[in-house]
């Protein structure tokens, strides 16, 4: 794809002799989004840390709009336009919300004002430590951090884990802006198969390192027999 933002091509990854990635290939067009279900243990973390240079790769290659980027080091991914939150938020937890937000800043469409607007409870504890916030808020800080870098691209590893009903449910509506409205393009993993389909347009199964189903999110969405089969979702 010539004008994807990413193409991963044939990549075998994984972590010292450990191989936990098959064979997987796959594109995110500009303003696209790709929902990355799958079993716990099958690789999904995995590869969004292959995308960001934290894995060893020995077979395959990262496209980054048309440049190889497959030996550049993470911090040299980041400056090209790839975002990244993690599961484990890592905010610093003795620096002010608003300067959690401010250390890493980049100019472009993200600003203080922006995500406030996105996250209006960001706002009223911007005052406060990284560590005085509770789990929902450091999920949303480190989602809007990772905004403030004005990312092209942003990766999420299971936002919305462990996290109270009140609390997903404004995740959701952020993440629908965001991709929606504001045309980022994502990366989504997500135990939540159900909400990560309905907010993005594509959706792939890893199953043991490989990607096993392809489909438009809608279609998967309906498609009751493999979302059981594959990731043991039943369909209400």
């Amino acid at each position: 794809m010539v004008d994807a933002l990413l193409v991963l091509e044939d990549i075998r990854a994984g972590y010292g002799d450990s191989t936990i990635l098959e064979e997987i290939s796959l594109a995110v067009p500009p303003k696209g989004s790709l929902a990355v279900l799958g079993r716990n243990g099958v690789g999904k973390s995995t590869l969004l840390l292959t995308v960001m240079g934290l894995t060893r790769i020995t077979r395959g290659r990262i496209m980054w709009q048309g440049r190889d980027i497959t030996r550049l080091a993470p911090h040299q991914r980041a400056r090209l336009g790839l975002g990244w939150v993690a599961q484990e938020r890592e905010i610093f937890p003795s620096l002010s919300l608003e300067e959690n937000l401010t250390v890493a800043a980049r100019p472009g469409r993200w600003t203080l004002g922006a995500v406030y607007d996105l996250f209006p409870r960001l706002a009223e504890r911007k005052r406060n430590m990284g560590n005085q916030l509770s789990g929902g808020e450091q999920q949303m800080l480190a989602l809007a951090r990772a905004l403030m870098t004005n990312p092209q691209l942003l990766l999420l590893d299971e936002p919305l884990e462990g996290l109270a009903p009140i609390i997903v449910e404004e995740l959701e509506r952020a993440l629908r802006r965001m991709i929606a409205d504001e045309g980022t393009a994502v990366m989504l993993i997500e135990q939540h198969a159900q909400v990560a389909l309905s907010l993005t347009a594509d959706a792939v199964i890893i199953e043991r390192g490989q990607i096993v189903h392809r489909a438009q999110s809608a279609e998967l969405l309906k498609d009751a027999g493999t979302l059981d089969r594959l990731i043991g979702l039943k369909l209400k």
